[in-house]
This record gives C-alpha cells, structure tokens and sequence, in this order.
C-alpha cells in the first residue's frame, strides 16, 4: 500500500494519495483544485486515480474531485448524510457515489470505511483505512471534523453564514460524533485537513511515524 501526503501552505490544507500496487489503483481524498502533483506520484508509483473522496463540502478552497472524474474518469466519492440543503449539485454527468455511513471503499486490496461524523458540517464524513485482508484500521482520514489535539469549530455557518442555531446543534453533534472514535484503539492515527499552525506542526511530527509503519 503506498500513502502519500500532500500539503499547500498557502491554503493549510491536506490531501492524501492511497494506492495498491498490487492493482494499480489509487485514490485521493480531498484533492486541492490543481491535480497535476497527484497524477504525477500516481505515475511515478505505476498506479492510476480511480476515485476522489471528499470528506465534506469545502467552503474554502475548490476541489479538485470534479476535474479528476471529468478528464481521468475517476469516480467522485461523497456524502450523501445530511439534510437537502447539504447535499452535492451538478454531480450527475460525473461517474460518482453517494455515501452512506458504514459503506465501504475498495482500492484493490485496501478497503476504506465511511464513518457519518457530523459537527464542523452536517454532511461530514471520515474514512477509516484498512489494508489487506485486516479489520483492523491503521488511520482515519477526518478532514475538518478532527485534528491533532483539537476538534474542527461547530459554529462557523451561524457565525459566517448567519445560520442561527446551528452552533448548537454542531456542537451536540460534534459531541456524538466524537464518541464514535472514543471506541477506536489508542494505535490509530488521524489524518486530517489542517486548517491551524498547530495543526501543521502535529502533522509534520506524527507523518514520519505514520510512513515508517506502512
């Protein structure tokens, strides 16, 4: 299994490249809008993108999940939790597939698991990474919902959207989702997307550990 990660300074934003060598396959979770660097490691590992992942809609930066399905043919993997009002537009000429919590992700040998993890927003997702025939997730790829010693901020649409009530209710859910990872074991990494310096520090100090292990 190769993992790779990919950091743009300018946005404190985090992406990862997942592949299986064994097939060829890869996918990228929550891609920046420039996809040239993941099709580059793509082939320099002999693998191609098949999917892109998205752990949410992202209100600060573009994705780059629609051109991967437009000119690659990669199928765009994202949400389907959430009200109507939190659900993907104009996805239906993209090959794509809607998530639910407790669907499953297969790249070749390695399966990936959706784990509904509502809070920073409704819709959110994070995806558990086993590899081989193990039940056992080594990671969670936890986008803005989780960080490193720190939890993503419930009340951004009310403050910056002006969505009254929803810092409340984000946090009741944030709460909720919180104890889903509390039965996790201790061994498991977070991956998120930093949005912090401190962040960014604890990033940089736990990836070495994280690559040594794969």
């Amino acid at each position: 299994m190769l993992l790779k990660h990919f950091y743009d300074d300018y946005l404190a934003q985090a992406s990862y490249l997942v592949g299986c060598q064994a097939s060829g396959e890869a996918v990228v979770v929550d891609p920046a809008r420039e996809i040239e660097p993941y099709i580059e490691a793509a082939n320099q590992n002999g693998l191609r993108i098949t999917g892109a992942l998205e752990t949410h809609i992202h209100a600060d930066f573009v994705s780059g999940g629609r051109e991967m399905a437009e000119r690659l043919g990669a199928t765009l993997y994202v949400s389907d939790e959430g009200d109507s009002d939190w659900k993907y537009q104009n996805i239906d000429h993209l090959p794509h597939q809607l998530l639910k919590d407790g669907d499953e992700i297969k790249v070749g040998n390695v399966r990936m698991g959706v784990i509904h993890t509502p809070g920073h927003t409704p819709e959110s997702l994070s995806f558990t990474l086993k590899d081989g025939g193990t039940d056992n997730a080594m990671g969670v790829f936890t986008g803005d919902f989780l960080f490193v010693g720190d939890v993503g901020r419930p009340d951004l649409l009310e403050k910056a959207a002006g969505a009254e009530g929803t810092a409340e209710k984000g946090g009741y859910q944030m709460f909720e989702s919180l104890q889903k990872f509390s039965e996790l074991p201790d061994y498991v990494q977070i991956w998120p997307a930093p949005r912090s310096r401190k962040c960014v520090r604890e990033v940089s100090r736990f990836r070495t550990t994280v690559y040594a292990r794969i």
